[in-house]
């Protein structure tokens, strides 16, 4: 229908409040990075008042590490609620409550200093560590769920779009003359209050998911009249036709519960795909760079490690960018395969660069286009398609289960990377990115035969390639009775 791919004024509405979201888990991911010496002297102060001592190097350490990380752990545990919540109180109410958590953590982080605490700031980090596990499983719901199908790849990128923006607004906001200094730094992470409040008030403007609507509350007119709105046109049969003989083949599904995406041959392909994806993203060592790259830049031997840190910012958005304009285009699977490529490459250059530092003061310039490069690539694949590829790969059904069990992989990935890899650096010095780059083409190899193009598919289409693959392995069981009770569905499927 040619209809189907109009991008509203609405459409735009409902996508750019969701990606607020986004925009905050970005924040919250860049922002921890520019002010780290100075929130490190506030942790030295802290201690030193309570104890009559300087603290240790091993505990700062511990503690910078753990203020970095524990943001990942809330993560985890708010990925893991995702589908309870979106299934209980449907997707943009969802949204709107979680920035409750938003308004929590930005009182924590934003009065620590006054109240001379770094157990607030981490109690802090932690919180906001919740809201952005929810916002990762929320909005990439949310905009797919009311995306036409040609357009929802590019729409999708939003998310990520979302993301890199939000990092690069932290850079900047970090930058000394700003206010990344030592009385400004508690503004600096309670600033995630003013997007919050900018989300709830436009969030009740935005409809629900008409999915959502129909599929799980039944309630056909009311699906009816949101996608008249959000297409811009009284012809919505052809999406009204996909959500009901979507709505037809849950009816004839059980529950789908997240043990379930695991015991069905029908749905452990797909899940084993969406959870390698996500480890793909972070086990790429992207948020290595993200949390520690003024650090990286500083022994690479620039002189404004922190300019060059933003530097890496704007190619992220820039890149992201690009993504958004070719993912339809050339499809899902053949980005992500180029990104993990060129990231595998460029791990190998920034390694040589850094090794060969003391002896060629250039090569600092090489370390740089290798981060530079390795963030660009990023962005190409790995970076935005993890996010929206899982939502493309089950129906309505399994969908709020399989994003939680793949927001929380993905979750327990980078708080593995962020815990672990200022440790992994000082046992490996420069050459500790060649861990990334053997992990980059493990994943390449994986992508290569394992993961299934979406592009201009229907969810519906991906989710009965997937049941056709598992059905061709029905004659392992004795009988297809055996298989079907094995599956978790109806026979009929």
């Amino acid at each position: 229908m040619e209809c189907s791919g109009k991008v509203t004024p609405q459409l735009m509405m409902a996508v750019g409040t969701a990606v607020i979201g986004s925009l905050q888990f970005g924040y919250n991911t860049g922002v921890i990075n520019a002010p780290q010496s100075i929130i490190e002297s506030f942790y030295n102060e802290t201690w030193s008042g309570r104890f009559a001592e300087p603290i240790s190097q091993s505990t700062l350490t511990a503690l910078w590490s753990l203020s970095v990380a524990i943001f990942s752990v809330g993560g985890m545990f708010g990925s893991f609620s995702v589908g309870i919540l979106a299934n209980r109180f449907g997707r943009r109410n969802s949204m709107l409550m979680a920035n409750v958590l938003a308004f929590v953590a930005a009182a924590f982080m934003g009065f620590s200093k006054l109240a001379a605490s770094f157990e607030m700031l981490i109690i802090g980090r932690f919180v906001v560590g919740l809201y952005s596990g929810l916002s990762t499983g929320f909005v990439p719901m949310y905009v797919e769920e009311i995306s036409p199908t040609s357009v929802r790849g590019a729409l999708g990128t939003l998310h990520q779009l979302g993301v890199v923006l939000g990092i690069l607004v932290a850079q900047i906001f970090g930058i000394e003359s700003i206010m990344g200094n030592a009385s400004l730094w508690p503004l600096l992470l309670g600033f995630t209050l003013l997007p919050a409040v900018l989300q709830c008030v436009l969030l009740p403007l935005c409809p629900e998911s008409p999915r959502y609507l129909l599929i799980n509350c039944n309630e056909e007119s009311k699906a009816r009249g949101i996608l008249i709105k959000l297409r811009g046109t009284d012809d919505v049969s052809e999406d009204m036709q996909e959500m009901k003989e979507e709505s037809q083949q849950m009816m004839r599904e059980k529950k789908v519960t997240v043990p379930e995406l695991f015991r069905s041959p029908v749905y452990r392909q797909p899940i084993l795909v969406a959870i390698m994806l996500q480890l793909s993203q972070q086990l790429s060592g992207i948020n290595a760079v993200f949390y520690y790259s003024t650090g990286i830049f500083e022994r690479s031997g620039v002189s404004q490690p922190v300019y060059a840190t933003i530097g890496a910012g704007v190619v992220n958005t820039a890149f992201t960018v690009v993504s958004l304009f070719v993912v339809e285009r050339v499809g899902r699977r053949p980005l992500h395969l180029t990104g993990l490529m060129g990231m595998a490459v460029s791990s190998v250059f920034l390694t040589v660069a850094m090794a060969l530092l003391d002896h060629f003061s250039w090569m600092s310039y090489v370390s740089m286009a290798a981060i530079f490069s390795y963030v660009a690539f990023f962005e190409i694949g790995p970076g935005p398609i993890p996010w929206f590829i899982v939502a493309e790969l089950f129906s309505q059904g399994p969908r709020p289960a399989a994003i939680a069990v793949a927001g929380f992989c993905n979750w327990s990935a980078n708080f593995l990377v962020g815990m672990c890899f200022q440790y992994v650096e000082q046992i490996c010095g420069p050459y500790v990115f060649i861990i990334f780059a053997v992990l980059l083409l493990g994943f390449f190899v994986f992508t290569y035969f394992k993961v299934p193009e979406t592009n201009g598919r229907t969810f519906d289409e991906i989710a009965a390639e997937f049941r056709q693959s598992a059905g061709q392995g029905a004659d392992k069981y004795s009988s297809p009775e055996e298989f079907n009770t094995l599956r978790g569905d109806d026979p009929d499927l």
